[in-house]
């Protein structure tokens, strides 16, 4: 038979078990931060970026490149509802079948679902209403990356990513789909709407050259480690914008438009060290040492902490490539 002291220190050390059984409360800033997102499902073959602000809040902040259009966008809302952060876009998304052409479609809205644990997000989007558009998706915590443009790197062997015979070295992005692209009389060009082109090789920190020529209303673009898109577009004489020609497309706009008119060959010269980037177009220093801090719309290999490949747009407009070289970097001695 148990005392009343014995039976008092069983109740207390049982309340003590069930205190230190219970589950810790979800803490909703694990959602805050940057995240590279990969959809399996996706047949262009296109990454995502994420970045979420202030989760542990009322009201919840972000930015994300993916399916809201080509851009960088804020969510129209965001909110944590239990373990899951839901936010949405209002567009006019298309919907399976639909015939109807862009300009007519009715605003519809997309929703996603996201949880984490620990650096690994998972999630899934579809369009309100259309079960069918459900698209699930994977990501992890954009890496810290610490090489810095500070002078301590030199020029390793060149690399001539274009032979001026063939397509040696190059594959497109979507698979089984032709090219599209042509060389002749050592000029390579694409037939829009071609299959973006991606090096076989890949690269981490380098010096690219790039020789092309627009025609007039052209638009293409050179991804960075299949990640950052320098865009190349025909905007002679218009002002430097987040889209303009020498851009890191939607997130670093140039101090000026270096851009030639259309029908001429230009030049391109890119630095990327790190996250550093620098961008010289046709003489000008138009970017100088300037942080690029996530994907961009053209992004295809989500994982910013690797090497990445070289990426040309094809889909766009017509473009014509003399030159494509890149020069990797190394650390000096």
């Amino acid at each position: 038979m148990r005392t009343p002291v014995l039976l008092a220190f069983a109740l207390l050390m049982a309340a003590g078990c069930g205190d230190s059984g219970k589950q810790p409360a979800f803490d909703p800033s694990v959602f805050n931060g940057r995240w590279d997102i990969t959809v399996p499902s996706s047949a262009r073959k296109r990454a995502w970026w994420l970045e979420v602000r202030g989760a542990e809040t009322p009201n919840p902040t972000g930015l994300m490149v993916g399916p809201p259009g080509g851009g960088m966008y804020p969510p129209d809302t965001m909110k944590v509802e239990g373990e899951e952060l839901v936010y949405t876009f209002k567009r006019k998304y298309g919907i399976p079948g639909e015939k109807t052409t862009w300009d007519k479609r009715p605003l519809r809205t997309a929703v996603y679902h996201v949880r984490v644990e620990g650096d690994k997000l998972t999630g899934w989007m579809e369009i309100e209403g259309y079960p069918e558009t459900r698209v699930e998706f994977f990501g992890e915590r954009a890496p810290e990356i610490t090489d810095k443009d500070d002078g301590t790197w030199v020029e390793a062997e060149p690399v001539e990513l274009f032979n001026g015979k063939d397509l040696s070295g190059w594959h497109g992005m979507i698979p089984d789909r032709e090219l599209g692209w042509e060389v002749k009389d050592g000029i390579l060009t694409n037939n829009p709407p071609a299959n973006n082109l991606v090096s076989d090789k890949k690269f981490w920190n380098f010096r690219l050259h790039a020789e092309y020529r627009l025609q007039k209303g052209s638009n293409s673009g050179i991804g960075l480690r299949g990640r950052y898109e320098v865009q190349i577009i025909d905007d002679y004489g218009k002002p430097p914008n987040k889209q303009g020609h020498g851009a890191i497309y939607y997130r670093i706009v140039p101090s000026e438009n270096a851009s030639l008119p259309p029908g001429e060959w230009q030049t391109l010269d890119v630095k990327l060290v790190g996250r550093d980037v620098t961008v010289v177009l046709n003489g000008k220093k138009i970017i100088d040492k300037a942080v690029i801090e996530g994907l961009t719309a053209m992004a295809h290999d989500p994982h910013e902490g690797e090497p990445g490949p070289i990426s040309i747009q094809g889909d766009h407009g017509k473009i014509e490539f003399r030159k494509v070289a890149v020069t990797p970097l190394v650390r000096k001695q």
